[in-house]
């Protein structure tokens, strides 16, 4: 039987046959208190050629939260918005689509099939449209990391991320997530981003400290389709800022 792929995930598709694309990640804890913000960047990412936007975090707003922020999100911005839950407590009836994914580097079990298996009747009864992802952590991790018990793949090991990412695809994952943390010293290695979209045939995400317009092309450069920026837009010091290095990293993710 083939697997008949959902709205957003050929939308995907459709656009990375024409060029590398930008998702800007927001974290509902981040817009509690100010939901009306994280509408205004959802403008402000799609006025600047931002693709999607993703919501989500590793210690995860759930429920009314995260329902308000991604209402917010869908009433400024006609960008697919994409769940990026921290557990199966960050699944939302609003948004348009989830990234169903397996933190395989995790040493406990929950973080790999657990999770998913109590999130799964929720997505088939909300209708969001699920998206099979491999989700590989990179040293150092950061928050994620820690909360997800991940054991981090070292960055000078470049095999390791390449071989997990393989059994991703292998496993029916149609997407592989490197992630080296939010707010991250330090971007995923070029090397290993090239590595492993060498033996990968499905496209390759990459998020975590990307911060400036050259981190992002180096990434682009080096094999990602894909390029997740959150911390540097969100901890920007205003809106203008905000529009600024958002309009930075699209220059570098797209040329």
């Amino acid at each position: 039987m083939k697997v008949k792929i959902g709205k957003v995930e050929a939308y995907i598709h459709e656009k990375l046959e024409k060029e590398k694309l930008h998702f800007v990640l927001l974290d509902p804890d981040d817009f509690a208190d100010k939901v009306w913000e994280a509408g205004e960047i959802a403008r402000m990412s799609e006025e600047t050629g931002v693709d999607a936007i993703m919501v989500g975090g590793s210690t995860g707003a759930e429920g009314e939260v995260l329902d308000n922020v991604v209402k917010a999100i869908k009433e400024s911005s006609n960008l697919p918005v994409i769940l990026f839950p921290g557990s199966h407590g960050g699944i939302s009836k609003y948004a348009d689509a989830i990234f169903f994914m397996s933190l395989l580097n995790s040493t406990n079990p929950f973080f790999i099939t657990g999770a998913q298996a109590l999130g799964a009747f929720q997505v088939k009864r909300y209708g969001v449209e699920p998206i099979p992802m491999a989700y590989l952590i990179i040293e150092p991790g950061e928050t994620v990391g820690w909360i997800g018990d991940a054991k981090p793949i070292p960055r000078h090991k470049p095999k390791i991320a390449a071989a997990y990412a393989l059994a991703g695809q292998y496993l029916g994952m149609r997407l592989v997530y490197l992630e080296a943390g939010s707010g991250a010293p330090q971007p995923v290695p070029p090397e290993m981003i090239a590595l492993v979209k060498k033996v990968i045939d499905v496209p390759l995400i990459v998020g975590g400290g990307i911060r400036s317009e050259e981190q992002a092309k180096t990434a682009v450069k080096a094999g990602a389709d894909i390029i997740v920026t959150g911390t540097a837009i969100e901890k920007a010091g205003s809106l203008e800022e905000a529009k600024n290095r958002l309009e930075s990293i699209i220059r570098g993710v797209k040329g």
